[in-house]
């Protein structure tokens, strides 16, 4: 058991969670004095010392159903009054039932919410319609295809709602009913997924369906590739996220070194030792605030990335002396009065879409046209305790890259910090010219989720 714990804990470290010796030590522990046949409780142990944020629980499940799901043998899936033997769920047997006959086993299984019938009938249906091949390499998303396509869900949850609602009806019952429906159905498609996943398990070992099944956690989605979904769970993320930096930046302002020597109370204190200053008394350290300056393009798929970022150093502003934001296309508008007139940076970001004035000339990206406009109108105002991020992919669109115009900004920063949402590797082709960019900038970074603009903001100082 402690081999396949450190198994399924090494798994949870690669897929990110961070998880330490002393909470390895907790869960061994745990799991000592609890009845581990108990899925449930083995299941909750486990996951209240191991897992610290809601965002990572859904990963926590997928490991542990690979590692640990129980498989539940085939007495305990019979259902009462079957005329017909089950389909054996390991061997490949065939069922003597038809795929009708199948369907209405599941039509009845869904109806009465029997769940024992329901498992049945996911272990049946997967042996008939996944097709799964010993030492193929093909992911069980392929699997639970083949088989969902083959049984008509939507016409069963069509079926679940009519046969609930009745003659009579109105529109909270149709709401209801169709949650209900929704919910028996979507539950179903978990079972067959578990299901497979088991049986893929059996074949290719634990270690091996974990890396196939890995899930990504919401702080290393890729913000420019980024689904509907997942830009959701980044946005939910965002919030917490703003706090923790928030709260880490006013700690380690606080724990600063002391300040320069304090004589006045330093000799009052030496009178008490004749004079001697053995006491030394220093001033509290009064460390002063970055004022940050935010340029970004907000073009193609890099606004989303500028978006998220944008956020974040806004919603932790009060960490900073003064936070000035500008975006830009070919053209640049200040947009830093967007945020001082919401509460809620996340609207802000939502008015710079529809009301910045980002276009120019034609429509796409033009750094050095952009960047020349800041520093004719802006320059003065950047003084040696200004920090400039610049948030893009220097990809110029053939245009003239003006770097000239960035080595001006950096005589009158304190830093230029670039971050860049492509893959490194990708620097510096087709009408990328951050080569040319990078000699005057203090650091260039790739920073593609909200793990690694996390590091960054953290360190800001």
């Amino acid at each position: 058991m402690l081999d396949l714990l450190s198994s399924f804990i090494a798994e949870l470290r690669t897929v990110g969670l961070p998880v330490s010796m002393s909470e390895t030590v907790d869960a061994a522990r745990a799991i000592e004095t609890i009845d581990v046949s108990d899925q449930v409780l083995f299941r909750s142990a486990l996951c209240s010392t191991l897992v610290k944020s809601g965002d990572h629980l859904s990963a926590f499940d997928t490991t542990f159903d690979v590692f640990f799901a129980t498989r539940l043998d085939h007495g305990d899936l019979e259902v009462a009054g079957a005329e017909a033997p089950e389909m054996s769920a390991r061997d490949g047997s065939s069922s003597p039932r038809s795929g009708v006959e199948l369907a209405e086993q599941l039509f009845d299984a869904l109806r009465e919410n029997n769940l024992r019938a329901l498992r049945s009938s996911a272990a049946e249906a997967v042996s008939r319609y996944a097709g799964i091949e010993a030492g193929r390499p093909v992911g069980a998303a392929y699997y639970l295809y083949r088989t969902i396509r083959q049984l008509e869900l939507e016409e069963m949850e069509r079926r679940l709602v009519q046969m609930s609602l009745g003659e009579n009806s109105d529109a909270l019952s149709e709401r209801l009913a169709a949650d209900d429906a929704r919910q028996r159905i979507e539950a179903f498609k978990s079972m067959v997924e578990s299901e497979i996943r088991e049986r893929l398990v059996d074949d290719r070992g634990a270690e091996a369906m974990a890396e196939s099944v890995r899930e990504t956690l919401p702080e290393d989605i890729d913000v420019m590739h980024a689904n509907r979904e997942e830009m959701a769970q980044l946005e939910r993320a965002l919030r917490p996220l703003s706090r923790k930096l928030a709260v880490r930046l006013a700690r380690r302002r606080r724990r600063r070194h002391r300040g320069p020597i304090d004589l006045r109370h330093t000799m009052r204190s030496s009178l008490s030792t004749g004079g001697v200053p053995i006491d030394v008394r220093f001033k509290p350290p009064r460390p002063a605030k970055p004022e940050i300056v935010v340029i970004a393009d907000v073009s193609g798929s890099v606004a989303s990335f500028a978006r998220f970022t944008l956020h974040l150093v806004h919603a932790i502003s009060s960490q900073f002396s003064q936070v000035r934001s500008f975006v830009f296309v070919d053209g640049l508008d200040e947009v830093t009065h967007l945020f001082a007139e919401s509460d809620d940076p996340a609207d802000a970001v939502e008015r710079i879409a529809a009301e910045a004035d980002v276009v120019a000339h034609d429509g796409h990206s033009d750094y050095g046209r952009a960047l020349g406009y800041f520093a004719q109108r802006y320059a003065p105002d950047l003084t040696r305790r200004t920090t400039v991020l610049i948030l893009g992919d220097a990809r110029n669109n053939y245009h003239p890259a003006q770097a000239d115009v960035l080595e001006e900004i950096r005589a009158r920063v304190k830093a230029i910090y670039w971050l860049n949402p492509e893959p490194r590797n990708y620097w510096n082709s087709g009408d990328s010219i951050l080569s040319l960019y990078a000699p005057h900038c203090d650091v260039v970074l790739e920073c593609r989720t909200l793990r690694q603009l996390e590091s960054f903001v953290g360190g800001l100082n």
